[in-house]
């Protein structure tokens, strides 16, 4: 379940990065993908209808949101932890 998740966010963030999703790595940053503040907020959006949930992010506040985006590692466990809760 959790890679499906993982495969999931990785193939939402490689479209928006035009990258393959192998090349989406845990450690790697928004920045280090190319993607700016814009393609976060879509990807944010797409991972929110992918898994039909509500990621506490706001992107004019980035850094007083409850949703970590400081790599696809953190990312993607919040991502799980959110969808765990809805489960």
């Amino acid at each position: 379940m959790t890679d499906d998740i993982k495969n999931r966010i990785r193939a939402i963030i490689a479209e928006q990065a035009m990258l393959e999703p192998e090349q989406i790595t845990d450690d790697a940053t928004p920045q280090d993908l190319g993607i700016d503040s814009l393609g976060l907020v879509e990807s944010i959006f797409a991972i929110e209808e992918e898994f039909d949930i509500s990621i506490p992010f706001n992107a004019n506040e980035p850094e007083k949101s409850d949703f970590d985006i400081s790599s696809m590692g953190t990312i993607i466990a919040a991502v799980e932890r959110l969808v765990a809760e809805k489960g």
